[in-house]
């Protein structure tokens, strides 16, 4: 039982520390955090990706991750990582650059299956 208190004592500070970084708590953590034995891990790693050493700026790592948003179509982690870029200083322009590098990227790939199927009907 003491377990159990102390990993919710860790979610909750978790969920402290993302909202005073980024002033809001995404729902995917909302969620999670109601399980602490999945949310820690879990949040570990994103602080590892997104805050951890490394040579990628802050900026730099959350447009890798809106890029990644747009090229799988992901709505709202789109528009979390567009803000928390933005925050972390890329312009409006290197957003809208990072939106369209994912487009491009995600229409060849669908491309590259498409005609792949082409080719084997249409030898």
């Amino acid at each position: 039982m003491c377990q159990e208190k102390s990993e919710e004592e860790i979610a909750q500070n978790i969920l402290k520390s993302i909202e005073r970084e980024y002033g809001f708590i995404p729902v995917v953590n909302q969620v999670l955090s109601e399980r602490p034995d999945l949310f820690i891990p879990s949040a570990n790693v994103g602080r590892s990706v997104f805050d951890g050493k490394g040579e990628l700026e802050k900026k730099f790592r959350h447009l890798a991750a809106l890029s990644a948003a747009v090229a799988l179509g992901a709505e709202h982690c789109m528009n979390v990582q567009m803000q928390l870029a933005a925050k972390f200083g890329a312009s409006k322009n290197e957003i809208l650059e990072t939106m369209q590098i994912a487009g491009v990227m995600s229409m060849t790939h669908a491309q590259s299956y498409a005609f792949r199927k082409y080719k084997e009907m249409f030898p």
